[in-house]
């Protein structure tokens, strides 16, 4: 039983090999099904995109927030598996041969790291009130024309 597919284009799609549909053919299949569901010209596609982008770098951004605040409780393999993948940006693959083990069991340890490191943050909340901190100490840099408060702020602000 042959596992690809015909799409719409007459191009094949391979569930299971991956060299079969390149990601830029993949994202222009997707932006031209989406415009001819919706009847756009892409533009709203683009601005999904981009979203999802921003979307994406925000979970990065918070996973490192995370990691800076409770990556010291995490075992030495889970930190360096973690700072693998999402500090020095390594495939999973990469990293399974780095470390002579499957790739889906460094994608179950990234896992399970996400998961310790969101349950402490669940119990203490201290991205949580550091954030809360930072955003206050820079709405007093905005409301303030005292350059004496902006200089403390910003003392403040490099402590954190």
């Amino acid at each position: 039983m042959n596992s690809a597919h015909i799409l719409a284009n007459g191009q094949k799609f391979c569930p299971v090999k991956k060299n079969c549909l390149t990601p830029t053919t993949f994202c222009s299949i997707l932006l031209k099904s989406h415009n001819n569901m919706t009847g756009g010209s892409g533009m709203e596609t683009g601005k999904l995109i981009a979203e999802n982008a921003v979307n994406g770098l925000k979970k990065r951004e918070y996973k490192g927030m995370l990691y800076d605040f409770y990556g010291e409780l995490l075992t030495p393999h889970q930190k360096k598996l973690y700072e693998d993948a999402i500090f020095h940006d390594l495939s999973l693959s990469e990293i399974a041969d780095e470390q002579g083990i499957s790739r889906q069991g460094v994608h179950d340890l990234i896992r399970r790291c996400d998961k310790i490191l969101v349950e402490y943050e669940t119990k203490l909340r201290l991205v949580e009130k550091f954030s809360k901190i930072k955003q206050n100490i820079q709405q007093i840099n905005r409301l303030t024309d005292d350059e004496q408060i902006k200089r403390l702020s910003n003392e403040i602000m490099e402590e954190l």
